[in-house]
């Protein structure tokens, strides 16, 4: 019969080896479960954008925004203001064409090419931080609301889109200044400690 033996000093420096990997296992397991069942942090987080989206049948409106510089409390009826959105043709064989946006704050006109091709994007306007190559190389036109009613940031504004085969839909749109360069006034004084 082969029986090890280990000396009594070896054994002593094992025993806490052994409850030191143990609680490893312990605490490796605890974390583990901890997250299960949960939903993490970034799971709903939107995309960093101006704007509002939705989808309507194959097509995808992105960064829907109205691009305006405010400088004071509210822009005022008949101040012209742009709408900004990027329309994706999610459909790889049916094109659409956008015929027509309405809104309650004011009158909304149309210009340039407003066909979304099949597996293209139409860009109204030209959304901030927009690849220049992608803008030129997709259809683009231009949209412009003649205000009736003041708006003002921090509210959202119902904007109903039609398109020829993807039908209509209605959105609440924000107020962006965009890439505006920065207001300049007077500097407040350097607190020195």
């Amino acid at each position: 019969m082969n029986r090890f033996i280990i000396p009594l000093p070896t054994r002593r420096l094992f025993a806490p080896i052994a409850a030191l990997a143990a609680s490893g296992m312990v605490g490796a397991v605890a974390l583990t479960g901890c997250g299960s069942g949960q939903l993490s942090q970034t799971a709903s987080q939107a995309s960093a954008v101006d704007g509002t989206q939705a989808v309507i049948n194959h097509l995808a409106l992105r960064n829907v925004h109205i691009q305006a510089v405010q400088t004071g409390d509210f822009l005022r009826p008949g101040t012209k203001v742009d709408l900004t959105l990027a329309a994706a043709n999610q459909s790889p064989d049916i094109a659409d064409k956008l015929v027509g946006i309405t809104s309650d704050i004011g009158t909304v006109t149309v210009s340039g090419d407003p066909r979304v091709p099949a597996g293209g994007v139409l860009f109204v306007g030209t959304p901030d931080g927009q690849n220049r190559k992608a803008v030129e190389a997709a259809d683009t036109a231009k949209a412009s609301v003649e205000l009736t009613k003041p708006i003002t940031n921090g509210l959202n504004y119902n904007f109903t889109f039609k398109f020829e085969k993807a039908g209509s839909v209605s959105l609440m749109v924000p107020i962006s200044a965009g890439l505006a360069p920065r207001q300049t006034g007077p500097s407040a004084p350097a607190e020195h400690h």
